[in-house]
């Protein structure tokens, strides 16, 4: 196996959305990332633009439909909202991607099963990755680092979170709302290549 990481990709769906979780090309040899790597994820994943910019959203609609976290109404209700929202995202990939993908030797990253599988197989592959990983060994495994590193975001987040925001019932709904976000989000990489392609074709015509 080789010493080296492979890069992180930089490639961003629509030009807008980050892809930097995802390995594309499933005849890519395979290596583990580094430690260094893994919080480099972490990071990138944290303090990108369009991260900023789904908290904000998330918080405007929070604010909307009067949704937990319940901090009221108003201009400074929606920063705290918007807050929360980053917060969950922060510390959720932290623990993730930072502390326990190394501490467990799990790797965070998607690989895309692509073309070859018809699109329920790769439906069902790509939802199944919420509780399968790739191990550092290149073994599949249970994903430990994920579902453990979002549930201590959650429970963290009754920390900040108001009091009548914070009890079973919330946190509940907030897991399956990550779990939820974390199906999709695996989605959109393993069919976004194909319609890439496709629309590159229709160009070339």
């Amino acid at each position: 196996m080789a010493s080296s990481a492979e890069p992180i990709s930089n490639e961003r769906i629509l030009g807008v959305i980050p892809n930097f979780q995802a390995v594309s090309d499933p005849a890519t040899p395979y290596t583990p990332l580094r430690v260094r790597d893994k919080w480099k994820l972490f990071v990138m994943e944290t303090v990108d633009p369009y991260t900023f910019a789904s908290s904000a959203a998330g918080a405007g609609l929070s604010q909307w439909h009067k949704g937990a976290p319940n901090y009221g109404v108003g201009t400074g209700p929606y920063l705290q909202r918007f807050g929360a929202a980053q917060a969950d995202v922060t510390t959720q990939n932290f623990f993730s991607d930072a502390v326990l993908a190394p501490l467990l030797h799990e790797d965070p990253r998607y690989f895309r099963e692509g073309p070859g599988r018809s699109v329920l197989h790769r439906v069902f592959y790509a939802t199944s990755r919420l509780a399968i990983t790739r191990k550092d060994s290149g073994r599949n495994g249970f994903n430990f680092s994920g579902i453990i590193g979002t549930g201590l975001g959650i429970a963290l987040s009754n920390a900040y979170y108001p009091p009548k925001s914070v009890n079973g019932g919330e946190m509940g709904s907030r897991a399956v709302t990550s779990l939820t976000a974390g199906a999709l989000g695996n989605l959109l990489p393993e069919f976004w290549p194909d319609v890439k392609t496709g629309l590159a074709r229709l160009r070339h015509r």
